[in-house]
């Protein structure tokens, strides 16, 4: 498959890269960039073992790792895009920035915030799934599987 600069699949394998880190490292392998103007402002994974932090989600650390880039709480400008739809912490994290749009690839019908509704987001977020859903949820099979 082509890809083209600043799709949504080009920015997806850039957070499928975090997951890879994180699976490197023994972390749930969710990885997750945040853009602005076609340009990546943040990258992340999951460092819940790290650092002992049940809060310390990829898309926590992307959050703050782009609004102490853009100076700033608010990224209504800015997408994020992660491997894994966020949970519902995420999602509320999410609307407190303001993000504006959240484009993920696998999706979490189990502890996804989808399944306590959409209202978690900000009205003004847009969002789009399934994006390299087969590859984002092929790395997370893999490391589960390991684990058993």
């Amino acid at each position: 498959m082509e890809m083209i600069a600043f799709s949504d699949e080009y920015f997806m394998k850039q957070a499928l890269l975090e997951a890879h880190k994180a699976f490197d490292c023994e972390e749930v392998p969710v990885g997750a960039v945040i853009t602005c103007n076609n340009k990546i402002i943040a990258k992340a994974h999951n460092l819940t073992e790290i650092l002992t932090d049940a809060t310390a989600h990829a898309e926590m650390q992307a959050f703050t790792s782009a609004s102490e880039y853009l100076g700033g709480k608010y990224l209504n400008e800015c997408t994020l895009y992660v491997t894994l739809e966020p949970c519902v912490m995420c999602a509320g994290a999410a609307f407190w920035t303001r993000i504006g749009q959240i484009v993920y690839g696998a999706s979490d019908n189990k502890k996804g915030f989808q399944v306590f509704g959409r209202e978690i987001l900000c009205e003004k977020t847009k969002l789009k799934g399934n994006v390299l859903k087969k590859e984002c949820a092929e790395i997370l099979s893999r490391f589960f599987n390991n684990k058993r």
